[in-house]
């Protein structure tokens, strides 16, 4: 038989690659992530609570909460956290909830009083503080918890394993209406360190997530 033949009725080396990292892919940054919080969310289990050090530096609404419950809540949301990354068990919200957590973590701890201009802001990308911040690895954290909260586990996770025992699967929402949630999850933590970028993100995406949706209305209410 034609080799020729044979061959050509494989897919594309780079297409069996893609499918063997959607198995592999996210598993790296899985192990990763839940080793950097497993170990943050111990040395809080096993040390002293030093967030009423900060004061006031927490955020609304977690600054109503007090040192005690935040440290509490910080604590476990690191630790359960870290297991269900490592089994990829509701990943994505565990990475959104991640998320959040070094968002805040950022704002409260690592982030400068104060910055005049971007050059002076990005002098605080560093693993030590020379006095400019240090939001380094915090800021690494979230570009790897993205794919993550976006994207899922990948096939090698409890996620993947209990959605092909499911019989029905949701329908997917709407380009636009994606792209809104998403825009809008990013958009209102990133507001808290850049108000007008995390602010105009979230506005974005609030106006694409309501348009599918006021585009229906409007068409109900014409034909009508």
């Amino acid at each position: 038989m034609n080799r020729s033949l044979l061959t050509s009725s494989q897919p594309p080396l780079m297409t069996r690659v893609g499918g063997v990292g959607q198995w592999l892919g996210p598993l790296g940054l899985r192990v990763l992530l839940a080793w950097e919080f497993f170990e943050a969310g111990r040395e809080k289990l096993q040390g002293q609570n030093w967030f009423a050090e900060l004061g006031d530096k927490f955020p609304q609404p977690f600054a109503l909460l007090g040192p005690q419950l935040n440290w509490t809540m910080a604590t476990w949301v690191e630790l359960l956290g870290a297991i269900a990354l490592l089994l990829g068990l509701g990943t994505r919200y565990v990475a959104a909830a991640l998320w959040v957590l070094t968002v805040v973590a950022i704002y409260a701890v690592h982030w400068p009083a104060e910055w005049s201009s971007l050059a002076e802001l990005w002098r605080g990308y560093a693993i030590s503080n020379e006095g400019y911040g240090n939001y380094k690895l915090p800021l690494l954290y979230l570009a790897m918890l993205l794919p993550l909260t976006l994207n899922g586990a990948g096939r090698l996770s409890l996620d993947h394993w209990i959605a092909t025992r499911r019989s029905t699967v949701a329908a997917a929402p709407s380009g636009q209406t994606a792209w809104g949630v998403v825009l809008l999850a990013i958009g209102l933590p990133t507001s808290l360190l850049l108000p007008w970028v995390g602010g105009a993100l979230a506005l974005a995406g609030l106006a694409l997530a309501i348009k599918p949706q006021a585009r229906t209305a409007w068409a109900d209410v014409a034909t009508a």
